[in-house]
């Protein structure tokens, strides 16, 4: 019981930090050795925009919006409708009206709601760029973005992938504002310190992510079944030798859900996809790259950690309930607060630069470590007795909730 107890707290205590360290380093490496940019007279490589959507007929405005603001120019917008009930393609063929005359706009409809994977699929047929830029339909990506993230193919060729940064921008309510802090002080510090120390990060977000169309044939497209797209591609990628690369000025902001039961819902199937992913890469902790094992290792921890927390957490209910006693370890709740505290002020400072945070949003620091624990630790254990009793699910769209 010792050691199972030390190993739920020592854990996400040495994870943190070395996130930390490393996101750290990532930040004087990029501000040390910049990119080199493309000389003066050489052309753009053509990216093609796709922007695959189910029932969004109320969000495609705005990133096509956002796409027509973008100062990389050499693009073609791909929008597909994946069998949506709604006027999501009437909409499109407006906004084809609307801007056909700044760059070229295909309209792709699909008959039966196959899946983003599915519509992805379909809409790289209609792609003529060697770049695909692929955006959610209800995300604003930043409007140097796509310049930022081209720098990463121009400097390696071996780049399959490079990822950028969502930013939450729904903040109406508690919830909104809470993840808002996650993105900046979690997944944000986490993709840094993987992309410093191991080369590599766990998944893009599809939300906002530029491939090499080369690299996405060569692992024969999207995985259809694949419940979650991105991560799934991710480890395609890895699998055949390409690099994925984050880009954090590469900026998309996002709409989050803003009720409970669809924030564990979408957490949940992220749970799940990781999962999947990591029962398909399985042979790759013993046969992969250093980083790719290091990261399935962490995966495969990650989630032995959800199960002991989730025991020591019923340990300590029964003992409060029996023996009418609460045992917690001050000292130890204190470093692990402390660390939490230096993880976010990392994240805040950078983000706050740059305008995406405010301080007053510093007030919730308290309620936000509760937060991320208990949503992530819920997620994780509902995602894996989902995946036990139904294996074979297979990854279809509904209308998600936009916040308020």
């Amino acid at each position: 019981m010792n050691i199972l107890s030390g190993f739920v707290v020592l854990y996400p205590m040495i994870v943190s930090l070395v996130w930390i360290m490393g996101a750290i380093f990532f930040s004087v490496q990029q501000r040390q050795i910049p990119l080199k940019k493309p000389g003066k007279g050489e052309p753009e490589q053509l990216v093609s925009v796709l922007i695959p959507a189910h029932n969004e007929e109320e969000t495609l405005h705005e990133v096509v919006e956002s796409v027509a603001r973008l100062t990389y120019q050499k693009i073609e917008l791909i929008l597909i409708d994946d069998g949506s009930v709604d006027q999501t393609l009437n909409v499109m063929y407006e906004l084809q009206k609307q801007y056909q005359s700044q760059f070229p706009i295909k309209v792709v409809p699909i008959i039966k709601n196959g899946g983003k994977a599915h519509a992805l699929n379909v809409g790289l047929d209609s792609a003529t760029g060697e770049y695909l830029l692929c955006l959610d339909s209800d995300s604003y990506i930043d409007q140097d973005a796509l310049k930022h993230m081209m720098l990463e193919f121009y400097n390696d060729s071996n780049v399959g992938a490079v990822a950028g940064r969502p930013v939450v921008r729904n903040r109406t309510t508690l919830l909104g504002r809470l993840q808002l802090l996650e993105y900046i002080g979690i997944i944000d510090i986490i993709k840094r310190g993987q992309s410093f120390i191991t080369g590599h990060i766990t998944t893009v977000s599809g939300v906002i992510v530029v491939y090499r169309k080369k690299a996405i044939k060569e692992v024969h497209r999207w995985t259809v079944e694949a419940l979650t797209e991105d991560i799934d591609m991710t480890w395609k990628l890895y699998s055949h030798n390409w690099r994925v690369a984050y880009c954090p000025q590469a900026v998309s902001w996002i709409l989050v859900p803003e009720h409970m039961n669809a924030l564990i819902r979408q957490r949940r199937r992220w749970a799940r996809g990781g999962l999947e992913v990591l029962i398909r890469n399985r042979q790759l902790i013993f046969t992969g790259k250093l980083a790719e094992q290091w990261l399935l290792i962490d995966m495969v921890i990650s989630n032995l950690w959800a199960l002991s927390c989730f025991f020591m957490i019923v340990l300590y209910l029964l003992t409060m309930i029996f023996s009418h006693a609460l045992i917690l370890d001050g000292g130890i709740l204190f470093v692990l607060t402390l660390i939490s505290i230096v993880q976010f002020i990392i994240g805040f400072t950078s983000s706050q630069r740059q305008g995406y945070i405010d301080w007053q949003d510093l007030l919730l620091l308290p309620m936000y470590f509760v937060f991320y624990w208990v949503v992530n630790l819920i997620s994780c254990i509902t995602a894996l007795g989902s995946f036990f009793l139904d294996p074979k699910r297979k990854g279809t769209w509904a209308s998600p909730d936009r916040g308020v």
